[in-house]
């Protein structure tokens, strides 16, 4: 019984030094290079743009994901599906307190607070925090991250329900009667972080 012990005692100390040496690596994204693209769906169809970010980092360790999170300037919200005074106009409604309110609301923000694997080298779950406005909700979604030219890019997928973050212009979730003009409450981001 006394051997089960100690070598109960011997394994946790290797852990604890094992823990010890384990470096966290803070890998700043590169802005320029970057992106968040989005996609929004109405009752007649969609329209896509790209918003910027405004700093952003992915923590490692032993190579493998641990942390991290990104600062969205929503000050930056393009229209591409759109030209010229169409896509200003829409632009310039996304930016208003109907959609995201970006004179009091400049930047949303997402921290990364657990990081799973999914058992395949670069696959992960990630759980985080996304705040938009003055809502700040818990979000789940799968990424990769994957080496090129010698950069670690992650990218990942999400939908995000706006109602949840207070963003109800045109829903139907609540208000009646909208008809052909509801937009729907579901939108998707596509994430592309590359390392500096």
């Amino acid at each position: 019984m006394k051997s089960q012990n100690i070598f109960a005692v011997l394994l946790a100390a290797i852990a604890l030094v094992g823990m010890a040496f384990t470096t966290v690596v803070d890998v700043t994204v590169d802005t320029t290079e970057s992106y968040v693209a989005w996609k929004g769906y109405k009752v007649t169809g969609s329209h896509y743009g790209k918003v910027k970010l405004q700093e952003g980092n992915l923590d490692y360790a032993d190579g493998k994901l641990v942390g991290g999170g990104f600062t969205i300037d929503m000050t930056s919200i393009t229209v591409e599906d759109l030209q010229g005074e169409y896509a200003k106009k829409l632009e310039g409604h996304l930016k208003s307190p109907d959609f995201f309110g970006i004179e009091k609301y400049p930047t949303a923000k997402f921290d990364i607070t657990k990081v799973i694997s999914r058992g395949t080298p670069g696959a992960y779950k990630v759980i985080g925090n996304l705040t938009i406005k003055e809502t700040t909700k818990e979000i789940k979604f799968n990424t990769q991250v994957e080496e090129k030219d010698g950069k670690k890019v992650a990218t990942a997928d999400i939908t995000i329900d706006r109602s949840d973050f207070d963003v109800r212009y045109g829903s139907g979730s609540f208000f009646d009667n909208l008809g052909d003009k509801t937009i729907y409450d579901e939108f998707e981001l596509t994430v592309n972080l590359q390392s500096k």
